[in-house]
């Protein structure tokens, strides 16, 4: 026998023998008379139309069964399990929106109380008694950003600076940073390009000096900086102004770079031999009219040498990348002691400003160690805002771009947009703590 199918209660055979439901249910013989005009099915005894009710079947006759399901014996308008026949019940005579389910098919739309004398009429014709209910879904109102895409597509529209109709404050005189760590691979060039590249999102005007003689920062900015090129190592060595070599970023109006070749892996023996050869790009800078500048980061090579050295008596801060894992530490306090000497014979304004967590991975406790022990240690000079790791910050540069241009919905284009806003809040001297 299907599942809904009924069939009539057996009517034959000894007198004595107690008639039974479906799965062997027992009926009283006093009450065999009252369950004369029941049914008895699968699920044990179906009463009369006055007492349908229960798992799941409306109290009163129904109409307009599912869809393939037949019930045998059954009253005309007699419903399925879960699929009534009605309208609504008297609570909706209100007007409530929602999907009703019912035999007929499913609809959106506002269900309304017909007819009179306390019943309405089903989509069959049948008359049904008030409180009778069809499964109504209610519907849900639903965002259009509440959805994966819509979400990304939201946070690449802030961190191209679509969502913000105000620019972000700007600085009231040029801030030059210095972006030091003499350990490699902490993401010194990385942050110089995506910080550049976010605040001229925002309406700033930004200039990298690349002084890695890899030339990364180029690369990334899509500067050409091949052998032969007008580059850093001219402004250091020949005394060339700065004017001469600073180019355009590839579609980012208000970034500049002043790119680096390989010729600048030379610069530190030629240096040694010259005069002032700490003051080097200091002049040039000083020569160089940043009156339409905001920012200008100098993104340093990993060593001591005498190109960071003079990237430190350029500047006015330091903005210290710092990646979460114990190796990164032990060279920092090496860096300190380099600044400060700095500071006491050449440039007595340096100081540390800024602070960023990099490379943060979340699943390791080392990671959450490091990120304490950096903030016991710098305290209100460190960012809030974490940088994550991303693959996407690293296929950036293969494209000629910033993380920031090249998909801006990336876990690790919405970090270094925050951390830049944090520095334009510092600018503003608003700076956000969380």
């Amino acid at each position: 026998m299907a599942l809904g199918h009924y069939q009539q209660g057996t009517t034959g055979g000894p007198e004595h023998s107690p008639p039974k439901g479906g799965l062997g249910g027992w009926v009283p013989p006093e009450r065999e008379a009252s369950t004369a005009g029941g049914s008895r099915g699968a699920l044990g005894f179906v009463p009369p139309e006055a007492s349908r009710a229960g798992l799941g079947w409306p109290a009163g006759p129904l109409a307009g069964g599912p869809p393939g399901v037949a019930l045998a014996d059954a009253p005309a308008g007699l419903g399925g399990l879960g699929w009534p026949g009605t309208d609504r019940d008297s609570s909706a005579d209100r007007g409530s929106r929602g999907v009703q389910v019912n035999g007929e098919g499913s609809g959106i739309g506002t269900a309304e109380s017909a007819g009179d004398g306390g019943h309405r009429a089903d989509p069959a014709g049948v008359p049904v008694p008030r409180g009778t209910a069809p499964a109504v879904v209610p519907e849900m109102a639903r965002s259009q950003a509440d959805t994966p895409i819509g979400r990304a597509a939201e946070a690449a529209i802030g961190v191209r600076g679509l969502a913000d109709r105000q620019p972000w404050p700007r600085p009231p005189r040029c801030r030059i940073m210095t972006i030091a760590n003499q350990k490699g691979g902490v993401g010194k060039t990385t942050t110089a390009v995506n910080l550049a590249a976010s605040l001229a999102q925002h309406g700033s005007r930004v200039l990298v000096i690349d002084l890695d003689p890899q030339g990364n920062a180029s690369t990334a900015l899509d500067v050409e900086h091949r052998s032969g090129v007008s580059s850093v190592y001219d402004v250091l060595v020949d005394g060339r102004p700065l004017a001469d070599i600073v180019r355009p970023a590839a579609e980012m109006p208000g970034l500049f770079c002043a790119p680096a070749t390989i010729d600048l892996a030379g610069a530190e023996i030629e240096l040694v031999p010259m005069v002032a050869r700490e003051l080097r790009l200091v002049k040039a800078l000083r020569a160089y009219d940043s009156s339409q500048l905001d920012y200008v980061f100098v993104d340093c090579p990993p060593s001591l040498g005498l190109l960071t050295v003079n990237a430190l008596v350029a500047a006015e801060e330091v903005l210290l990348p710092i990646q979460c894992e114990y190796y990164a530490l032990e060279g920092v306090q090496q860096l300190l002691n380099t600044a400060e000497l700095v500071r006491v014979n050449f440039n007595p304004g340096l100081h540390v400003s800024t602070v960023l967590l990099t490379m943060y991975d979340g699943r390791t406790r080392l990671a959450a160690d490091v990120a304490e022990d950096v903030r016991a240690h710098f305290g209100g000079s460190v960012l809030r805002t974490i940088i994550p790791r991303s693959v996407r910050v690293s296929e950036a540069p293969s494209r000629g771009q910033s993380v920031i241009t090249y998909d801006p919905g990336s876990s690790g284009a919405i970090a270094y947009t925050e951390a830049a806003k944090e520095l334009a809040m510092q600018s503003a001297g608003t700076r956000q703590h969380g």
